[in-house]
């Protein structure tokens, strides 16, 4: 994969959305994009900071987990943003960024592209992208959030064919849902370019005016899961997310719960088959 051009992904972000990236960065090679931008200064409210790369070699998934590919077979990518004011419903921003990412993922070509609570993206039983945020600073007026989406591009069909082993591990790339795959400069200035219109309305009206969009593209919905908790495993059946982000399960002992926080430890193989 050719390397990321700083100023060909620039060139194809809206000249409004360049007005607010106060510092763009790229990298033949970088451990973390979101560790980079959390150590630089913030942008200002209503702006962004970016870093980009096809080689991240210490990447970080949520509560610890990694994402091992060969470099070069996709693209990491890190928008910090600056909220002028009080965010609601903070953790639900995850599955805003979700949906602005599936929406740039389609608009260039990616097919069936699903969400998959809290943070990933689908294809078919194989995962595409994944979204980390992370607060870079907070006060009672504002926050400064760092949100990084990796996308496999082109992975090579023996990492795929070893992926599809566990269920958990196996993934999908841009080359498989695409008739014409994008570089991954495209796919980062599409991202950039969403991801400001996503973190601008979430600021506006939080994830609740989101929630049915989301459920359109629910992947877990209908499906027996297993969800890993602070406290506890919880099994039920997915029936989709509440206005605040939670993920809704149908117990047998307890009804619905509500999930605010925890990690999609089994999926059915049944169901996830089907």
């Amino acid at each position: 994969m050719i390397g990321l051009k700083k100023a060909a992904i620039r060139g194809d972000i809206p000249a409004d959305v360049q007005e607010c990236i106060e510092n763009f960065a790229t990298f033949d090679a970088i451990e973390s994009t979101n560790s980079y931008l959390l150590q630089v200064p913030a942008p200002g409210p209503g702006m962004m900071n970016v870093a980009a790369t096809t080689n991240q070699t210490s990447g970080r998934g949520r509560q610890g987990k990694t994402w091992d590919a060969p470099a070069g077979s996709g693209l990491c990518l890190s928008v910090a943003y600056t909220f002028a004011s009080h965010v609601r419903d903070l953790p639900a921003l995850t599955l805003a960024l979700g949906l602005a990412a599936r929406e740039a993922l389609q608009e260039l070509g990616a097919r069936d592209v699903q969400l998959k609570w809290p943070n990933d993206l689908m294809a078919g039983d194989g995962k595409l992208a994944g979204i980390l945020t992370e607060v870079q600073e907070q006060t009672l007026d504002g926050a400064t959030i760092v949100a990084g989406i990796g996308v496999n591009v082109d992975l090579g069909e023996d990492f795929l064919a070893t992926s599809k082993k566990e269920w958990d591990r196996c993934a999908i790339d841009m080359k498989h849902v695409c008739e014409s795959p994008p570089s991954a400069g495209r796919i980062a200035a599409k991202l950039v370019t969403r991801f400001r219109t996503a973190f601008r309305d979430y600021g506006a009206q939080g994830f609740a005016p989101l929630a049915a969009h989301w459920a359109k593209y629910d992947w877990l919905t209908g499906r027996t899961i297993q969800v890993r908790t602070a406290n506890n495993d919880v099994t039920g059946v997915a029936s989709g997310v509440a206005d605040d982000g939670a993920l809704l399960l149908q117990t047998v002992d307890e009804g619905e719960r509500r999930i605010t926080s925890g990690t999609i430890a089994n999926v059915d193989a049944q169901a996830a088959g089907q």
